[in-house]
């Protein structure tokens, strides 16, 4: 590694391209910002890469390890531009996909809407063979309709299939024959069978993931490749690594073979540095909040650790209504992310009021000020005409706002008809997204068991920084954190990810039958498996492994998560398991019910390697003095004095450990701004974080 010291951290976002460059021998950091090119991401990396090697001699040389982040999966699933799929299932189950859960989410609206299934029906096709739960064949696999079945789906032009057949979890051995029959017959179409996607108990969540890898995976394979061979052109000749929806990293191959897992690769990367730096000082409870041009994702942090969920949902009808989305079953970090960003759009509603968002000017034009043909007024707009934003110092100074184009556009789209003053609709944007932001997050905290009033907010992203004090005065935060390079915080939290799998295997059984030595087996194969994976990664150091049970009461239709430790179960007593479970679940809800029996549905493993730990470094006096650190006075809007006052501009760069100064300040940096009110002060510390102390609102 000595000879290859640099990783790079590449997270591509709506609207922009961050990257992070590490110096593992030196610790120095250099950073880079650019436009997203939504047409081929890849654009904006190879870009980004040669931007950085302009500053950094034999960049690519000294490069051994690429870790990138992006919303290409995600944003394929919500603007339907997946490939052509398939699915094969058994007969019988050919409409999961519609059936689902068979819940309303909105029961009293008899206009609600559900998302179309990923695979039309007609694309749908069933096969004679059935499994029972416990793995038994009750009716073998019908190989000449099967045939039949592939031969009309390479006619019909499919690019990808999907097979789910019912049980496989228990008992793969009929789609393992379908995936064989796929490569003989059809060759070049993509399969993903779900048990390799998915072995996991609930069909209509087994198969809707299923066939989110199929619909995604050439998209993917196709992205991912081209992305390598682009580096390979650069002279790059490292490790490429994804980032997983479930905070660690992992390898290409493994990307490319299981699209599902990297959904909330980007977002997720904020979450992590989060995490990391919840540790590094030991904060109870941290509210990470990252705001970048299209969307804001936050997550509440408790421990120093953030939350895992086993399922999730995308594409959603209604926004905030659970149950109007695609199923998917994969883990993924607790986060909440809602369509509010700099490039979110202003406009007038129907009723005649103000709306900011969830629709976005993105990347292309982006919002008025840009410059690039945008028509509609945005949150950055309103944000530099509040004297918030330098318009010769967007991301240092690369990229000039035009003031009056933006002010221009907010005067005729927004003041004007609503009838309002021009500052009124500025402060309107700025204050309703903010709004929107805290109502999102007061929920998301309740749900957690946090206290909005004790949570330290974290700032990440090119917008947080600006709005992370009007937010924080809406929680009723007590405190804020703004990391160095906060404009590129989630390509800095790939260096924190650990390279990590997380596997699940379902096998129903009741505790009191349990045979402990056959579940020994079963996490046994899947730590093989997650070795196994890690190691096609590279990675050579020990593996850990974490091992955990999804168990629950006979009868009940959820599960609880139990750890359980990293030694041979076939030793362990079944009561020890229940005991666990019982505490689990009086801490979850309050009380646990020891006279119903319980049963274990699912066993699952997190396969990871040792974490390469980031080094901060820490930062000595730069200026002879704070006034030093002062490169100007701004005018800008203060919420306390309802108009403009003087801000005092500080230069971050120039900031020194023990500096310290009240409100109202702004604080610039090349990738983010951070504006704080009168009421507020802020510290610098050894690092250069900036810790904003919030006075009574």
């Amino acid at each position: 590694m000595a000879s290859k010291p640099l990783r790079l951290g590449c997270d591509i976002g709506g609207t922009f391209t961050d990257f992070v460059l590490l110096d593992d021998e030196t610790g120095g950091i250099r950073t880079y910002k650019c436009l997203t090119t939504p047409r081929d991401p890849s654009d904006a990396v190879e870009h980004g890469i040669r931007e950085l090697g302009r500053q950094e001699p034999e960049l690519v040389a000294r490069l051994g390890e690429v870790i990138h982040g992006t919303t290409l999966v995600i944003n394929a699933i919500i603007e339907r531009k997946g490939a052509l799929s398939a699915l094969i299932t058994t007969r019988g189950f050919r409409d999961v996909l519609e059936l689902g859960r068979e819940i309303r989410y909105a029961p009293y609206d008899v206009f609600a809407r559900f998302p179309e299934p990923l695979v039309p029906r007609r694309n749908r096709l069933e096969v004679t063979e059935r499994v029972r739960a416990d793995g038994a064949v009750l009716v073998p696999l019908d190989e000449d309709e099967a045939r039949r079945a592939v031969r009309t789906l390479a006619q019909a032009g499919v690019e990808s299939v999907a097979v789910c057949l019912l049980n496989s979890f228990e008992n793969p051995a009929h789609e393992l024959a379908i995936k064989r029959i796929l490569a003989e017959e059809a060759p070049a179409l993509s399969a993903s069978i779900s048990y390799e996607v998915l072995p996991q108990i609930r069909e209509y969540e087994r198969t809707s993931t299923t066939v989110t890898n199929a619909y995604v995976k050439p998209l993917t394979g196709r992205y991912l490749g081209r992305l390598a061979e682009r580096l390979g052109v650069l002279g790059f000749d490292g490790k490429l690594f994804i980032m997983l929806s479930s905070g660690g990293v992992t390898s290409v191959g493994v990307a490319a073979e299981l699209p599902v897992r990297i959904i909330e690769s980007g977002p997720t990367a904020a979450v992590i540095a989060g995490q990391y730096y919840g540790r590094l000082f030991d904060i109870p409870e941290m509210f990470c909040f990252d705001m970048g041009g299209t969307t804001a994702k936050s997550c509440l942090i408790q421990g120093g650790a953030a939350g895992v969920v086993q399922s999730f949902e995308v594409g959603r009808v209604q926004r905030f209504m659970k149950g109007s989305g695609l199923a998917i079953q994969v883990p993924v970090v607790d986060l909440m992310e809602i369509g509010a960003g700099g490039g979110s759009i202003a406009r007038t509603n129907r009723r005649g009021t103000l709306q900011v968002g969830p629709e976005s000017s993105g990347a292309e034009p982006g919002p008025i000020c840009y410059g690039r043909g945008g028509t509609e007024p945005c949150v950055t707009d309103a944000d530099l005409c509040l004297g918030y934003l330098d318009p010769d110092y967007f991301l240092g100074g690369a990229m000039k706002l035009d003031v009056a184009a933006a002010r221009r556009g907010i005067e005729e789209k927004i003041a004007g008809p609503l009838g309002v003053p021009f500052l009124h609709a500025l402060w309107g944007i700025h204050d309703l997204i903010n709004e929107t932001m805290a109502a999102a997050a007061k929920t998301h905290i309740a749900e957690k068991g946090g206290n909005p009033r004790l949570v330290t907010l974290a700032a990440f992203g090119g917008a947080g920084p600006v709005h992370a004090y009007g937010l924080a005065r809406k929680l009723g935060a007590p405190r804020l954190l703004v990391p160095p390079n906060a404009g590129v915080g989630s390509a800095l939290g790939f260096f924190t990810a650990p390279r990590a799998f997380d596997l699940v295997r379902s096998h129903k059984v009741a505790l009191a039958a349990a045979d402990l030595g056959a579940i020994e087996r079963i996490f046994a194969a899947l730590q093989a498996e997650g070795a196994r994976t890690l190691r096609q990664a590279g990675g050579e150091e020990p593996v850990r492994f974490e091992r955990s049970i999804d168990a629950r009461f006979v009868g009940q239709g959820s599960e609880t998560s139990v750890p359980v430790p990293e030694t041979d179960l076939g030793g362990l007593d079944p009561a020890s398991i229940r005991r666990r479970f019982d505490h689990i679940y009086e801490k979850l809800y309050g009380r646990t019910y020891p006279a119903v029996p319980l049963e274990l549905v699912s066993f699952r493993v997190r396969a990871s390697l040792p974490e390469r730990l980031l080094a901060l470094p820490k930062i000595g006096r730069r200026a002879a003095s704070l006034a030093a650190a002062v490169k100007a006075e701004r005018p800008a809007y203060s919420i306390r004095a309802q108009g403009f006052v003087p801000f005092s501009v500080y230069d971050r760069y120039r900031l020194s450990p023990g500096d310290a100064f009240a409100g109202p300040a702004i604080v610039e940096e090349r990738e983010s701004t951070l504006v704080v009110g009168e009421d507020a002060r802020v510290t610098v510390d050894e690092y250069g974080f900036l810790w904003v102390e919030m006075g009574e609102v």
